[in-house]
This record gives structure tokens, sequence and C-alpha cells, in this order.
């Protein structure tokens, strides 16, 4: 075998090996899925309207060894609201092996959103600030590319819509599962 290809082969050989583990630990990128269940309390007219919803959503984000930052697109279904929210979240997590307990902060806005009050005509949701509080445990297993996050997230979009001189608060708590697939 000539000298070349031989030094050609050794340098491809260590770099298939080194180069990926070398560059998780710098970062992962992820993309998931999120599902939850939970409900929805909305504060107009003086009265508190508190009703059952569920949340299905996508993740797009970047793993660092301490912090984790990703993108959030999240459709709430609560009987009378529609939501579609978009959301920029940063996470700090505690550096264990395998479960990884975390607490996190989001920040977004709504858009393309329905509220339709009983009896009532439909009311548009859109450009309204959302913010969001997560606390989590994160199960990280070696030998497979995902990773399974068991969270309880608390949503607040504060002046939702404008109704007969009222603006209405929505506060939004769930339990939900995030499943991330590292790449």
């Amino acid at each position: 075998m000539k000298s070349k290809t031989l030094k050609f082969l050794t340098i491809a050989s260590v770099l298939s090996v080194s180069a990926p583990a070398y560059s998780n630990m710098l970062f992962d990128v992820y993309a998931g899925a999120t599902y939850g269940i939970g409900g929805y309390t909305m504060f107009t007219n003086g009265e508190n309207v508190s009703k059952s919803s569920q949340s299905v959503g996508a993740v797009l984000g970047m793993d660092i060894p301490m912090f984790r930052v990703e993108l959030e697109y999240n459709f709430l279904d609560a009987n009378n609201a529609k939501l579609n929210l978009g959301l920029i979240n940063a996470y700090f997590k505690l550096p264990t092996p395998i479960v990884k307990p975390y607490i996190g902060v989001g920040i977004g806005s709504t858009f393309d959103s329905k509220y339709e009050p009983d009896n009532s005509a439909t009311i548009n949701i859109d450009d309204t600030m959302a913010y969001q509080g997560m606390l989590g445990l994160t199960l990280n297993l070696p030998v497979i590319p995902f990773n399974i996050d068991v969270e309880g997230r608390v949503l607040y979009a504060p002046d939702v819509f404008t109704i007969a001189d009222d603006t209405p608060d929505l506060l939004q708590y769930e339990g939900r599962v995030k499943l991330r697939y590292v790449f």
C-alpha cells in the first residue's frame, strides 16, 4: 500500500472516531415534539373562568453542558381558546449523569389565535406577549440519541384581547412530556 493512501486512511479513521466525540462535548443540536395536559384560567370582568387544556408543539434547540436554548412552537387548545405561540426558551440544568433537573424561562408571542366566548363572536388574539416558566427533569440515556423531558409549565399572557373595556389575562398551567432527538 502506498504511503499516501496509508496516511489518508489513518487520518480518516482517527477523525471519524475522535471528531464526533469531541463535537458532542461542546454542544448538541436537537429537534423534538411536546405534548401537555393541564388547565387554564381567563381572568375577565372580575371573574375567573377555568377550563381544561392540552397542547402540542415542536422545538429546535442547542444543548450546551449546563445550559440549553431553544425555539418553540406551541399550539394550545383550551375549549374556547385556540392559541398559536412562538417562544424562545432558556434553561439552566444541573450536570448530573443520567437524570438532569432543570429550570427554564421563555418569552414569545401569540399569532393567528382565536378566542370564542360562549354565544359570542370570535375574537382574534394576535401579537400578545407571553411568558413562561418551566421546572423539570431530563432523562438522558447514553446509548440512544433521544432525551425525554418531563416538566411542569406555567404560561402567562397579559391583556390577551380587548372586549367591552376589559382586557383579560390568561394563565395556563400544565404537565408535559418532550421527546428530543439529538443530532
